[in-house]
């Protein structure tokens, strides 16, 4: 039986354009970038202690009940989404 021709498959080189590097422009952040990053972090801290030592005392945030929570930990989100933004 007759053998059938074999094809040779050209090598796979990618283009020199795309194996440069990216070159980031930015520098780095602000010092009042990562003050803010801080703050929103510590800032949600202390709003959900305050909120376990002190709610009794102090009736708005005793109407808020299971509110804090979401307001202590979405200050220290914020705060945690910052940090990816920041050099």
């Amino acid at each position: 039986m007759p053998k059938s021709k074999v094809r040779k498959k050209a090598d796979y080189t990618p283009s020199p354009a795309s194996r440069t590097p990216v070159k980031v422009k930015a520098g780095p952040s602000p010092a009042w970038y990562v003050a803010i990053m801080l703050g929103f972090m510590l800032a949600g801290l202390v709003w959900l202690l305050v909120y376990y030592l002190a709610a009794e005392q102090i009736s708005w945030m005793n109407d808020l009940n299971a509110w804090n929570f979401l307001i202590g930990f979405g200050l220290m989100v914020i705060g945690l989404i910052m940090t990816m933004r920041w050099r």
